[in-house]
């Protein structure tokens, strides 16, 4: 669905994957960013003639239907991406990496570029005052100050809409520098 604001969509993987996160803690960390990605764009049916039936090209399994009559039109090497007329490229938050569960913080904080930014979600665990273990889901919108202004107004204003899509989010934290996400400030926001 896309945001409305920045006109930039979310990638049905990135749902799936937090929730693995969240749900089964099959990942310690996962790094979002905003890629550009294939899309196939809607075509309207075009009609051969009045006598005939409408016309209209539709992919099956990866392979067009017309494919059988002109097998040469729709050709491709093994490996090399091909781009047909009905595809675009758009903006999309896809997962970048996922972290394993046995990853530290550190890991973590190694993964996020520092001149780019990035959405990020980490399965913080924790032993409260009392000995209980717990874990919140933190959500980092990672701004450093030395990344694109066009980068930085982006990733802003899309990042509400994104956080929606990822129901279970605990804590959020807005970052700049390694500082303000380090493991103390985790610590001290999820008590």
């Amino acid at each position: 669905m896309a945001n409305a604001v920045s006109g930039i969509a979310v990638h049905d993987d990135c749902k799936l994957k937090f929730l693995e996160l969240k749900a089964k803690r099959t990942y310690r960390f996962i790094v979002f960013k905003i890629g550009e990605v294939i899309v196939e764009k809607a075509v309207e049916p075009a009609t051969k003639s009045k006598d005939d039936e409408q016309v209209c090209v539709e992919k099956v399994g990866g392979k067009s239907k017309s494919e059988e009559e002109e097998p040469e039109a729709m050709v491709e090497k093994v490996g090399e991406p091909t781009k047909s007329k009905n595809e675009e490229k758009k903006p999309q938050v896809i997962v970048e990496r996922l972290g394993e569960p046995n990853e530290s913080y550190d890991d973590f904080s190694a993964s996020l570029p520092a001149d780019e930014c990035r959405y990020a979600v980490y399965d913080f665990d924790f032993v409260t005052e009392e000995s209980c273990k717990k874990s919140k889901i933190f959500f980092i919108a990672w701004s450093p100050e030395t990344a694109r202004v066009r980068n930085k107004m982006i990733y802003a204003s899309s990042k509400d809409r994104f956080k929606r899509e990822l129901d279970g989010i605990q804590v959020e934290l807005q970052a700049t520098d390694p500082t303000e996400m380090g493991i103390d400030v985790l610590k001290s926001r999820a008590y």
